[in-house]
């Protein structure tokens, strides 16, 4: 069995990287510009689940779901959710790889800063996990537990701190790569 550190290293080409960046853009841009604001639409200005950072808690959740109605409710999980399935994947490999060309323009592919080419992954499964939760509220309105909307809860909380963690590390990866570059002009 192929080990992760090789079959990052064997998708490392260029195009594929960047093909992969643009359909997962695509994939957000689709959620963010139209699957999430066809839910919004019910929500009377409430913020959608998956758009928490910090979390959420059960009265919050009863408030959300009893102001998107049926219509709404059926849109988030008929429309929003079935998109936001395919998006953790493309995220988790997409970022990986993104990640890991920067990572090998600096020399640094090898050894301990590979391991912050699986944050992406971390973000996806809670994302997954979230989307499940989220899925289970949804199915189990009105009866959803407290239990239920704090783990749902984590997920989410989980995701964010992840994906904010993983978009520093990037950040200061593409600093490096330019720094590396000017320095490599001068």
């Amino acid at each position: 069995m192929k080990s992760i550190h090789s079959i990052v290293n064997a998708n490392l080409k260029g195009k594929k990287v960047v093909f992969l960046f643009l359909l997962s853009t695509l994939v957000y841009i689709f959620m963010i510009s139209v699957t999430i604001p066809h839910v919004m639409e019910h929500a009377r200005g409430m913020s959608l689940l998956d758009m928490m950072p910090l979390g959420y808690d059960f009265e919050y959740v009863q408030a959300l779901f009893n102001s998107l109605g049926e219509a709404g409710r059926q849109a988030y999980l008929y429309r929003q959710i079935p998109i936001d399935m395919a998006y953790p994947f493309l995220f988790a490999i997409t970022y990986s790889l993104v990640l890991a060309f920067f990572l090998k323009k600096l020399n640094k592919l090898e050894g301990p800063f590979f391991y912050f080419c699986l944050l992406p992954f971390i973000a996806g499964l809670a994302d997954y996990a979230e989307n499940f939760g989220v899925v289970v509220l949804l199915t189990n309105y009105p009866d959803f537990s407290i239990l239920s909307v704090t783990i749902t809860s984590i997920f989410s909380l989980t995701k964010s701190c992840i994906t904010t963690i993983f978009f520093l590390v990037l950040t200061g990866t593409l600093i490096l790569v330019a720094l590396k570059s000017i320095n490599k002009k001068k």
